[in-house]
């Protein structure tokens, strides 16, 4: 059958797996129902060979055989997309009722992913071995015949001079390393050539206080404390325990292999103008700061900077962004969302009812789902998986669009070891936790399982839920992330159980208004300069502060900011349509010039500034110097020259000296001279 312009070849793998092929196709708008195959991967394989040299797309319902297919179909290959409807639908003890969720599954594997951007990395074998004594110099042996090693040791220990150097061997320790595979920098202190007159035990020349070291990759033997942060996620560094003889060949193996030219996904995307990191000095938003693992990310002024390198791809930081200004690009959460509306609609469409979606990382959950479909009971038939390259992508409106499409619960299967990774997701599943808590949805229509063990996730999963069925709902994948939040929720208020206007958020949510103490706000407006999203706003005419929540990511640059510290943040989730218009938070009269009558300013800015220095500057002591304060700054200039001061006065200029000068004082020297010679004498 053909649908989304592909041809779909299903295969009920030698009738293991059940397929109402006319009830797929009516539920996903197919124009025909073909019958499935049998034996595709073996006895078939010729009709299949013939359909991919056809050059129409394909979606093959198959992903175990899907390298045998990829090389039989050559070059269409990359015309071929493939879909795991056994493990994820048929091999379960409810596979006969899972016709909704196999549709699904196909119009899911059907949406076009756009390929993520890539960098271009390159490493030519140059390796630094770091490590004490006989360890390192022994592993540098091992790699000289394929790679370029260079060997630094920590502690010279007992080892014995080579009879043949084949490498530079130098000690020293590593105080600093930075970098990627194929342009690490290590920063040595007290670093030295060996002497090449060792006889029975490592000499090395004088010492130099500090040399830096390149290299393409990074075997640490030190035994000590990880180079770098998250070293597990560093592409080209390998850590190992020296006295671990099988893992030191295990990661000989990798690196060796490491060598040549290879590609990095881009995995974020970013746009400095949007960030709110900080403005005027002044820091704001520091959540991607917060939470980066790999320390990819570091301050660049009004925003940050993000090492495309360095980067590993968890997400985090696009996950938490409040303006969108980062944003995970492998795959980008449009693409993302796009998947998830077809997976839901489709099931829907097809009768599916009670919709639960379990949400894994790709490399993690397809192994227990898999384990469970053939030693278990499988996934039950409302269960629909959904995988994403990283949990930590997720942010707060990507984990609330499957209520608002109709999900009824969702499951969130984390990885144990990647727990202290994931708290931005966390945070955000606690603000989720408020709104569907808050709207009266349940607390129970959110869950979170960290296991590795198939048969945990088995019964959690069978467990029976006391949720209600949600309305099925549809939602355009458009927009930034702001306007696809306030969408979402809007979608979820719509439908609440409590429909209430406002709900509190924990301390971190992107949403939230700003609370103003009115009677110590100057209206100084440092606030409406440092705000990044044009939250805040004055008005060209009269002393206003204005503000608009819906605008508000509660990045905290105003608060910080304000020199009076009468602003503090409130999260909270606004239903009112107040939130989408501009709203006064205080307004005053004008000060007006007490001589002329001019608007120059607000009467609580000069009053405040009357306040602090009457009386305790030189400039301000008496009643008329003071009221100079409550003018205008013409009216100011004009009283000091009335007053006759001359403000500006620099006093009399020095007269140059001359030849006549001297020559007068010197007469007049000789007079006096003459003179007290004369009294002596009478």
């Amino acid at each position: 059958m053909r649908f989304a312009g592909r041809r779909c070849l299903l295969c009920n793998c030698e009738g293991s797996t059940t397929l109402e092929v006319e009830a797929l196709a009516r539920a996903l708008g197919a124009s025909d129902a073909e019958r499935p195959f049998e034996h595709l991967c073996r006895a078939e394989l010729e009709r299949f060979r013939a359909l991919a040299g056809s050059g129409e797309p394909l979606l093959v319902a198959c992903t175990q055989e899907a390298p045998l297919f990829s090389e039989t179909a050559g070059e269409a290959a990359e015309r071929i997309v493939f879909a795991n409807i056994r493990e994820r639908a048929g091999w379960s003890v409810e596979g006969r009722s899972a016709g909704p969720k196999i549709a699904a599954l196909l119009a899911e594997a059907a949406v076009a992913v756009p390929p993520a951007p890539a960098l271009e990395l390159r490493s030519e074998g140059r390796i630094l071995v770091y490590g004490a004594g006989e360890p390192a110099l022994a592993a540098a042996e091992r790699l000289a015949g394929r790679l370029a090693p260079t060997v630094l040791l920590s502690e010279v220990a007992d080892a014995a001079p080579p009879s043949v150097v084949r490498f530079p061997i130098l000690k020293g320790r590593i105080l600093r390393l930075q970098g990627h595979l194929g342009a690490f920098v290590a920063t040595v202190e007290n670093a030295a050539v060996v002497a090449p007159s060792s006889r029975d035990r490592l000499r090395f020349g004088p010492a130099s206080p500090k040399t830096e070291l390149e290299a393409d990759l990074v075997l640490d033997l030190s035994g000590g404390a990880p180079l770098l942060t998250a070293a597990e996620k560093r592409d080209g560094y390998r850590r190992v325990d020296p006295r671990d003889a099988l893992a030191i060949e295990r990661a000989l193996f990798d690196l060796v292999a490491l060598v040549g030219t290879f590609e990095k996904p881009r995995y974020v995307t970013f746009r400095a103008e949007l960030c709110a990191h900080s403005r005027s000095r002044r820091v704001g938003c520091t959540r991607c700061l917060d939470h980066c693992p790999t320390g990819a990310i570091t301050p660049a002024g009004d925003h940050v900077a993000i090492d495309p390198y360095v980067c590993a791809g968890c997400g985090s930081c696009a996950g938490l962004c409040p303006t969108g200004a980062a944003t995970y690009a492998a795959p980008p959460p449009t693409s993302l969302l796009e998947r998830l509306r077809t997976l839901l609609r489709t099931y829907h469409r097809a009768g599916g009812r009670d919709a639960q979606l379990l949400v894994y990382e790709f490399r993690h959950g397809e192994e227990l789902v898999s384990a469970i479909a053939r030693f278990g009971r499988g996934l039950p038939a409302r269960v629909l998986p959904f995988a994403v390259t990283e949990l930590g992508q997720l942010g707060l409106e990507l984990l609330a669009a499957p209520f608002a499409l109709g999900a009824s619960r969702t499951v969130l299967l984390l990885p144990p070891r990647k727990e202290p990774e994931l708290a931005s997701l966390r945070a955000s599943l606690a603000q989720l936790g408020a709104l569907l808590e808050g709207l009266g949805y349940g607390a129970d229509r959110l869950a979170v399982l960290a296991t590795d063990d198939p048969d945990e996730l088995e019964e959690a999963l069978w467990r029976p839920t006391l949720v209600a069925q949600l309305p099925s709902r549809d939602l355009l994948a458009m927009g930034g992330k702001r306007s696809l939040l306030r969408l979402v929720l809007e979608r979820l208020h719509e439908q609440a159980p409590a429909p209430v206007a406002v709900v509190p958020l924990p301390a971190g949510a992107p949403l939230g208004r700003i609370l103003v103490d009115v009677e110590g706000c100057t209206l100084c407006h440092a606030c409406v300069g440092a705000c990044p999203t044009g939250a805040l706003a004055a008005d060209p005419d009269r002393p206003m502060l204005r503000f608009k929540e819906e605008a508000c990511v509660q990045c905290g640059l105003c608060e910080n900011t304000c020199p009076e510290k009468v602003i503090r943040l409130e999260p909270r989730a606004s239903f009112e349509p107040a939130v989408r218009e501009f709203v006064t938070l205080k307004e005053e009269e004008p000060a007006r010039c007490v001589r002329c009558g001019k608007v120059f300013g607000t009467k609580s800015s000069i009053e405040r500034i009357v306040q602090k220095l009457a009386g305790t500057h030189w400039m301000f002591q008496t009643p008329e110097q003071i009221e100079r304060i409550r003018m205008c700054e013409d009216c100011r200039v004009i009283v000091e020259f009335e007053r006759g001061e001359r403000p500006f006065a620099y006093g009399e200029p020095r007269r140059p000296r001359t030849t006549e000068d001297y020559l007068r004082e010197r007469e007049e020297a000789r007079a006096r001279q003459a003179e007290g010679e004369g009294s002596e004498a009478s």
